[in-house]
């Protein structure tokens, strides 16, 4: 439990003994705060947090950084150089401490959290995969471990460090997924949690509206592996079937361990098998044992999934009969999970987020299963100048995997117009502006025993056509 000496020695250099006041949680939002919380008042594009800490102080929590003037902030202890009083350190509960930002003092804070906690920090980056990656690994080193992991999308340079605060001395291991949006944000994370071990799944075209282009992405992603401490300690865990991840394996100091479909890699996957709602079977192979593997992930796609957490759990010591049992009764939280409805149809809701690589893997699972298959893809956002590319990548793929087509947004346009190209038929297809005007239209289109995948970028709103399929089962 984070006490306000770790506060001090974190962020200041003043020989002082604060009170002992013991901090229960950390927030960033008033609304979580609770009795004995820290309340990070971080200053946003549409909210300042510091509007809000009085009402983080009304629902229990005892200090708040801040990094501005609080009019209802009667006790400030300023912990800026050349401001600190001592004489402050007397002043009664609940008080704000006065940084110079707030984002930087929840950071430091955070690396300083870390470094007191002698664990395996295991750091997940890459375009597509990252989140079944995480849970995966997470899941089969705690078969073996006690494991932290970033929940939901806490991957990014506030997320990160928050996550890191919830360390506790029980805790073996932490696995981190880092976000990536542009160069020189990776190494910040990693500056803060300190990996021994990098994985890196892919690098695809999302965020080239931000980085650039592939080549900065792969740049961005490579912070990664050169953060690591140098072999024995430091592995780097590289798809080899990707020729950008593998550039990276002179980038780094680090041990090379190499995953992939590719027969020269160190852990390699062979005679892939998907049984597609059942799942997928594989072998594996490293240093010269085989391993068939059997698991509930879907798709062939999740070979990779597959091969990352095994190639983490090898690193970590795990045996490969504890290895094939986690895989083999994974229950992850995955983005992309099914439901059947009522009236039989077989929902694929992988609505969170979508790439030009994700959406034709997730093509290819449909393109195996039986049934009408039906396709209803939004738009995909932040590819910059990769955009016309992938959305013909995906109406290419779409052409000879669905029976009906359902797309929503203006970018899918060029889906559709590949799709027709490729021999799609056009009174298969229905295009709609916004998720809204496509959720009544496309729940009315499905019959029972349907097969419906439904995928696009988060801001689409695909969820809408989600909840109104439910509505009408």
């Amino acid at each position: 439990m984070i006490n306000l000496q770790d506060i001090f020695s974190a962020l200041t250099d003043f020989d002082v003994t604060p009170p002992d006041v013991r901090v229960s949680s950390v927030v960033i939002d008033s609304r979580q705060a609770g009795e004995n919380s820290l309340f990070i008042a971080l200053p946003g594009e549409n909210v300042n947090g510091h509007q809000f800490v009085q009402s983080a102080f009304d629902n229990g929590a005892c200090l708040a950084f801040i990094d501005q003037d609080v009019p209802e902030c009667l006790h400030v202890v300023d912990l800026r150089d050349g401001h600190f009083d001592p004489e402050s350190l007397s002043l009664p509960l609940p008080m704000c401490l006065r940084v110079e930002n707030t984002l930087s003092a929840l950071q430091k804070l955070a690396q300083f959290w870390r470094e007191k906690h002698p664990l395996r920090v295991i750091g997940i980056t890459g375009s597509v995969g990252k989140t079944s990656t995480k849970e995966l690994t997470a899941q089969v080193l705690a078969q073996k471990y006690t494991v932290l992991k970033n929940p939901g999308n806490r991957n990014n340079e506030i997320g990160l460090p928050l996550t890191l605060l919830e360390l506790e001395p029980q805790h073996e291991c932490a696995v981190l997924e880092m976000g990536f949006y542009v160069p020189g944000e990776i190494q910040t994370l990693c500056e803060i949690a300190q990996p021994q071990v990098g994985v890196v799944t892919n690098i695809g075209t999302v965020h080239a509206e931000r980085a650039g282009s592939q080549e900065m992405i792969a740049k961005g992603k490579s912070e990664l592996v050169q953060s690591l401490p140098p072999a024995p300690e430091g592995i780097a865990v590289l798809n080899i079937d990707d020729p950008w991840v593998r550039w990276m394996m002179d980038k780094t100091h680090a041990s090379v361990l190499t995953y992939g479909i590719d027969q020269q890699a160190d852990l390699s996957a062979s005679g892939i098998e998907s049984h597609g709602l059942d799942g997928i079977s594989c072998n594996l192979t490293y240093q010269g044992e085989q391993r068939w593997i059997t698991s509930p992930l879907l798709g062939k796609f999740s070979v990779y999934t597959i091969l990352r957490a095994t190639a983490v759990a090898l690193t970590e010591g795990l045996d490969w009969e504890t290895i094939q049992s986690a895989l083999s009764t994974a229950r992850v939280d995955l983005r992309m999970h099914q439901l059947t409805l009522p009236n039989g149809i077989t929902i694929i809701d992988d609505t969170y987020n979508a790439s030009p690589a994700s959406t034709t893997a997730a093509l290819d699972l449909l393109k195996e299963l039986s049934g009408r298959r039906v396709a209803i893809l939004g738009d995909m956002l932040e590819l910059g100048s990769y955009e016309r590319v992938g959305h013909q990548k995906v109406g290419h793929a779409a052409a000879s995997s669905t029976d009906i087509l359902i797309l929503v947004g203006e970018r899918s346009k060029t889906i559709a117009e590949t799709a027709l190209e490729n021999g799609f038929s056009q009174k298969c297809l229905h295009w709609f502006p916004d998720s809204t005007q496509a959720a009544q239209t496309a729940a009315q289109i499905l019959q029972e025993d349907d097969i419906v995948l439904i995928k696009g970028s988060n801001s689409m709103r695909m969820d809408r056509i989600l909840d109104a399929i439910k509505e009408r089962a």
